[in-house]
C-alpha cells in the first residue's frame, strides 16, 4: 500500500502548497529509442502509476493542478522538450523563445551566454505565468536543466526533482523529520564552507581531492517551500560544482544507478576529466558511450555527501546518495548548481565508508567523515 501520508506532505510540508497556487506535475514514458529489459519496463509504468496518484493528491491542495506526460529524453541532465517548457512557463513565453530562434538552442545544451541571456529577459518577462510549484516524477532527471534553473531563478517557481521515485521511498527516506533532517545538512553545508579543498578516500582504492574555491556549498533538506527553492525528494545531502580542471584521482565503482555491479569499474581523473575506464563489468560499455558523446561528459560535476538517516537503498541513485555516511560523485553538467560546464549529462555514483577530510587556510584541516561515521563535532560544537 502507497504511504498516502508521505504523499500529502509533499503538497503540505515539503513545498508549502496553498490553495490558491498552480501546481505541475509531470513524468516521462519510455521513448521508442530506449530497449528496456522487463525489469525497467516494469519501474517505469510503477513510476507512472505513482504519478497519477500524486495528481490525484495534490488537488486537495491546490488551485490546479496540471499533468504533462512526454516520450522520456534518455538521459539525466537532457532538457525536456517544449511542451513541458510550455506547462510549466506558458505558451506565451515559449512562442517568444521560438520566435527569437532561442528555443531549439537551448533545448540541445548549445546556447551561447548571450543567447542565455536574451532567453532570460523573455521569461522574466512571461514570469507570472509560470506555476507556482513543480513535482518532477520524471524517469530521467531534470535537476541539472536550463529549464529548473529559470523555473526557480527567474519565475520563483518551486521545484521538488524526484527521478526514478518509487513508492517504498514513502516509507523509507521519505519518512523523516524533515527539521531535524534540514538542521543537520546546514550545518555540514556551513562547515565545508569554511574549507577550500576536499579529499575522499574509500576502503575499495577510491582516492580523489576536489577543489572547492570559489564554490558554495549547498544545503538539500526538503524543505522547499521558499519561492525558487529548489531539491531532490527524498532530499539530505550536501553538495557542490568542483572547480573546473582541479579535480584529481581515482573512482573505483560498485554501484550503477540502479544497480550494484558484477565487478568494479575504475576511473582515472586527471584535470578535472574521467581520462580512463577500466573494468569487466558491461556498464563499462553504457559508460563509455555516454563520455564519448560529448568532451564536457567526462567533467568531475559534483561532490555530495548524504545526510538523510532513514534513507538505506544502495540500487536507486535517486536514494543512495541520500544515505547519511556515504558519498556521491557526478559526471557532466555543472551549470544549473554554480560550475561552467553545459552539456544534456549528469550521472552520479555512489561511495560508501569514505574518509573525507578538508582543508582550508593557514593548513587547517578537519576530518568531516572518518568511514562512513560523521564528526559528531561538526553538529555539536561545544561538545
Amino acid at each position: 500500500m502507497v504511504a498516502t501520508g508521505a504523499l500529502r506532505a509533499i503538497f503540505r510540508v515539503n513545498l508549502g502548497v496553498k490553495k490558491t497556487e498552480r501546481v505541475l506535475v509531470f513524468t516521462d514514458r519510455p521513448s521508442r529509442k530506449e530497449a528496456l529489459p522487463t525489469e525497467d519496463i516494469t519501474r517505469r509504468e510503477r513510476l507512472r502509476d505513482l504519478t497519477l496518484l500524486t495528481v490525484e493528491t495534490g488537488r486537495s491542495f491546490s488551485k490546479e493542478i496540471i499533468f504533462s506526460e512526454f516520450p522520456s529524453t534518455g538521459s539525466h541532465g537532457a532538457e525536456p522538450p517544449a511542451v513541458l517548457w510550455e506547462c510549466a512557463m506558458g505558451k506565451q513565453a515559449v512562442a517568444a523563445l521560438r520566435e527569437a530562434k532561442l528555443l531549439g538552442p537551448i533545448l540541445r545544451k548549445k546556447a551561447k551566454p548571450e543567447a542565455l541571456q536574451k532567453a532570460e529577459k523573455i521569461i522574466h518577462r512571461h514570469r507570472r505565468s509560470a506555476v507556482d510549484a513543480i513535482v518532477a516524477l520524471s524517469y530521467y532527471s531534470s535537476s541539472h536543466t536550463t529549464f529548473r534553473d529559470f523555473l526557480t531563478r527567474l519565475c520563483g517557481t518551486r521545484y521538488a526533482s524526484m527521478p526514478l521515485f518509487d513508492a517504498p521511498m514513502l516509507e523509507g527516506a521519505m519518512n523523516v523529520d524533515w527539521q531535524a533532517l534540514a538542521k543537520r545538512t546546514r550545518e555540514i553545508a556551513k562547515t565545508m564552507n569554511r574549507f577550500y579543498t576536499v579529499h575522499v578516500t574509500t576502503p575499495n582504492g577510491t582516492d580523489m581531492k576536489f577543489s572547492k574555491k570559489g564554490r558554495r556549498a549547498r544545503a538539500d533538506t526538503g524543505i522547499i517551500t521558499k519561492p525558487g527553492a529548489f531539491g531532490n525528494l527524498p532530499a539530505g545531502e550536501v553538495y557542490f560544482a568542483p572547480l573546473e580542471g582541479a579535480a584529481e584521482g581515482t573512482l573505483v565503482l560498485e554501484w550503477a544507478p540502479t544497480r550494484e555491479l558484477a565487478s568494479p569499474i575504475t576511473l582515472t581523473v586527471r584535470d578535472g576529466l574521467v581520462t580512463r575506464i577500466a573494468g569487466d563489468e558491461p556498464y563499462v560499455i553504457t559508460l563509455e558511450k555516454k563520455l564519448s558523446e560529448r568532451p564536457e561528459n567526462r567533467n568531475i560535476a559534483e561532490l555530495g555527501i548524504g545526510t538523510n538517516e532513514m534513507a538505506s537503498r544502495p540500487d536507486n541513485i535517486l536514494e543512495s546518495e541520500k544515505i547519511l555516511g556515504s558519498v556521491h560523485v557526478a559526471l557532466g553538467d555543472s551549470s544549473s548548481f554554480g560550475g561552467t560546464v553545459k552539456t544534456p549529462f549528469h550521472q552520479d555514483f555512489v561511495f560508501f565508508r569514505p574518509t573525507v577530510t578538508l582543508r582550508g587556510k593557514d593548513r587547517k584541516r578537519l576530518t568531516l567523515m572518518k568511514d562512513g561515521r560523521l564528526n559528531k563535532k561538526i553538529l555539536n560544537p561545544k561538545s
